[in-house]
């Protein structure tokens, strides 16, 4: 899961436009919202459009679920592979 992990990361520096910020900054367990990386909700809509484009899977904005995927790098990249059997 390294390499999802570092294109995740990635991917969420370059979508939101995180100048000061290294892939090896981001914590794979720490939240993503709020505390840790501290993204917000506009951050949330644009990082699940990126992942939708990127991965092509299919995200459901409105559900518990999606709010537990999006907590960090690795629950992210755990909805990831699985979706992508």
């Amino acid at each position: 899961m390294t390499v999802l992990s570092d294109e995740v990361k990635n991917l969420i520096i370059e979508t939101l436009d995180l100048e000061d910020i290294e892939a090896s900054d981001i914590n794979n367990e720490d939240p993503l919202f709020v505390d840790g990386l501290g993204l917000d909700s506009i951050d949330a809509l644009e990082l699940g459009i990126a992942i939708k484009k990127a991965y092509d899977v299919k995200i459901d904005n409105n559900s518990e679920d999606s709010k537990q995927h999006f907590y960090s790098v690795k629950t992210l990249c755990d909805f990831i592979e699985v979706s992508k059997k």
